[in-house]
């Protein structure tokens, strides 16, 4: 699976711009600031159809224009028909997805079409700040491959913000809220167990990817752990009348607050290396280390369960990586389309990469070099 081509029309600083692609690997160099990370923005949308960078979708809507379009053409040498075309037009007032020209009803009907990983300086975020950054690796992920999992999470969210709204209600009904208990455990165990089985298996992916890059000297390990898990096994999800008992115990507390304490909503992941929290004690290098072993082991994921090469977004990391990290993950590049951005990227580094194409990005503008 590979991006052919894209045209970005208002889209960010591009007012109209478009770009063949190399099927292997894809160089952009230019200054910051310049439009680089706007590029794997667009193509980024095409599998998620929403950014990497925002939740708004009309940031990405060039300044003072009413609406921005992204298209692209993605091969598939897996299919008869090989070749799509995906487009998205993003509106203030929403958005319009097609796909060979149809229009799509819902936006999860975009999951199944094309696979994307990226990886950022922002992926350290994953190890080393907040658990909303790693529920939001765990739901992008789950949802790209697993549309039944965009369905269920959506539900859980949407009974969440009912239970929430009448919590905040003076003189809460309470006939009613014991309704929206019984549908969040019912949604909530869902959810629960495709993270739970994703962990496992990205765990076992990348302790291997991360020995490899550490040559054994490190070991990391990936633990879930939420509200609806069970204490003494953390393999074990609590059955729906112990989620509906820990929401009716929380009922009072919550209804001082305003909002639901328990649930997925508030799970998280907790990252060791050599058994330690790597949050707390990593250091940047190991933290670096453990978010790319992750990235990667995405890709494997991706193919694992849809029988499909993912495509690799890179954005300005090789530079943040050392020579043994580069070289890992330029060995990861040899099966999949990437795309590569940097302020600059030295000739050594260059020649070492898979062959493909050079470009140059200045206020907007793509430039091939080679």
């Amino acid at each position: 699976m590979y991006f052919k081509e894209v045209n970005l029309h208002q889209f960010r600083n591009y007012e109209e711009q478009s770009v063949s692609f190399d099927k292997n690997v894809n160089v952009f160099v230019g200054e910051n600031a310049q439009g680089k990370t706007n590029l794997l923005e667009g193509l980024y949308v095409m599998g998620l159809g929403k950014s990497f960078r925002t939740s708004r979708d009309s940031d990405m809507i060039g300044f003072g224009k009413d609406f921005a379009r992204v298209a692209t053409v993605v091969c598939d040498e897996q299919e008869a028909d090989s070749e799509k075309e995906i487009e998205i037009v993003f509106k203030k007032e929403g958005k319009i997805i097609r796909v060979r020209g149809l229009k799509l009803d819902r936006s999860a009907e975009l999951l199944d079409e094309v696979y994307i990983v990226v990886f950022s300086p922002e992926d350290l975020r994953i190890i080393k700040e907040g658990p909303e950054h790693r529920r939001r690796f765990l739901d992008r992920e789950l949802c790209q491959y697993k549309p039944v999992y965009y369905n269920t999470l959506g539900q859980y969210r949407r009974v969440l913000r009912h239970r929430n709204a009448l919590l905040r209600a003076c003189g809460a009904d309470g006939a009613l809220l014991g309704t929206y208990d019984e549908a969040l455990a019912d949604y909530g165990m869902r959810v629960v167990r495709e993270r739970q089985v994703f962990v496992r298996r990205l765990e076992e992916i990348s302790a291997e990817i991360h020995s490899a890059i550490t040559e054994g000297s490190e070991q990391l390990s990936i633990r879930y752990d939420g509200d609806f898990v069970s204490t003494k096994d953390r393999e074990e999800i609590l059955d729906k009348d112990q989620i509906i008992h820990l929401l009716h115990k929380n009922r009072e507390k919550d209804e001082r607050r305003g909002y639901t304490e328990a649930g997925p909503h508030r799970d998280d992941l907790t990252i060791f290396i050599n058994g330690t929290d790597s949050r707390q004690f990593g250091s940047q290098g190991q933290q670096r280390t453990a978010a790319l072993a992750m990235r990667l082991a995405e890709i494997r994921l991706i193919e694992e369960e849809t029988g499909k090469k993912a495509i690799l977004l890179l954005d300005d990391v090789l530079s943040e990586l050392d020579e043994k990290r580069q070289t890992y993950l330029i060995e990861a590049m040899r099966d999949v389309q990437v795309f590569i951005t940097s302020t600059g990227i030295d000739e050594d580094l260059l020649q070492r990469l898979p062959s493909g194409s050079l470009f140059r990005i200045d206020g907007g503008l793509v430039n091939k070099l080679t």
